[in-house]
């Protein structure tokens, strides 16, 4: 089992997104960010929606996506919504 699964909201099949993206451990998740990261598993997974992104700042925070303040959530919306 790889340490991304461990994280709070990564499960198997978004695990192996993001290794197929290079992101191999929770360090190098935070040190991309959620935005970032997004960005490169649009590259393979074109419905990558916005439950996503808000799962990947959750992992970030060690928290599951539906804790994360609103404040976080309008600010990861307005990403999403420009980067459509």
């Amino acid at each position: 089992m790889n340490d991304l699964s461990k994280l709070p909201n990564i499960g198997k099949t978004l695990e192996e997104k993001l290794l197929q993206v290079g992101i191999t451990t929770p360090g190098e998740l935070r040190a991309t960010g959620s935005e970032n990261t997004f960005i490169r598993l649009k590259t393979v997974e074109e419905s990558a929606c916005l439950n996503m992104l808000y799962a990947l700042e959750g992992a970030i925070q060690g928290i599951r996506w539906h804790s994360l303040e609103e404040s976080k959530k309008r600010e990861l919306k307005e990403f999403y919504d420009h980067f459509r």
